[in-house]
């Protein structure tokens, strides 16, 4: 880090921001691996915080890296500095009074930890989106695991790169054996 810089802080802090908004500003992190069901349990996650009337931003894997990441790859160092950007840009919008729902696979722990440092342990919930191989495969819309298994995409989770499993994340939703609608209750219990 160069040290000709300095964190200006404003008047207006986390909790007037969150007092003005009326709720706690936090980041649900869905972890897993493709197909498992973060994007598609975060999606309607949001919805009902809508109706709830509580104000959250939705981070996606694949949207981020049309912008914010694209020039990022899929290498070992690649992820880790797409999780990194992730991780700093949901503790801002946590800081901002926000409910923001990251879904990335995030494959490693120490990426996931440090997310959840730059949040704070107390604003940050993990939350383990969990099916196997086989169940994301048969779920795959763009056929990402057929074509890994040919070897036609390099580093993919849970064929050819690892997915390091969450020890003690602060929740597990079995999407295999658990509906939608099952999912989301279980995610807006931690409210």
């Amino acid at each position: 880090m160069v040290d000709n810089i300095k964190w200006h802080s404003g008047e207006i802090d986390k909790a007037a921001r969150e007092e003005l908004l009326g709720q706690k500003g936090m980041v649900l992190w869905f972890t897993g691996l493709s197909g498992s069901g973060k994007s598609t349990i975060a999606v309607e996650v949001e919805k009902e915080l809508y109706w709830r009337g509580k104000a959250s931003y939705r981070l996606d894997g694949d949207n981020l890296r049309f912008g914010l990441n694209q020039d990022l790859g899929f290498t070992a160092e690649d992820r880790i500095e797409n999780i990194r950007r992730i991780g700093e840009v949901a503790a801002l919008f946590a800081d901002a009074g926000l409910i923001t729902l990251a879904s990335f696979i995030s494959p490693y722990k120490a990426g996931r930890e440090a997310a959840r440092q730059a949040a704070g342990k107390e604003n940050f919930k993990e939350i383990y989106v969990k099916a196997d191989v086989e169940t994301c495969a048969e779920r795959d819309p763009k056929g990402l695991y057929a074509r890994a298994r040919k070897g036609e995409i390099e580093n993919f989770t849970g064929i050819s790169a690892p997915y390091e499993e969450p020890e003690n994340p602060d929740l597990v939703v079995d999407t295999k054996s658990l509906s939608l609608e099952q999912s989301v209750e279980l995610v807006l219990g931690l409210f």
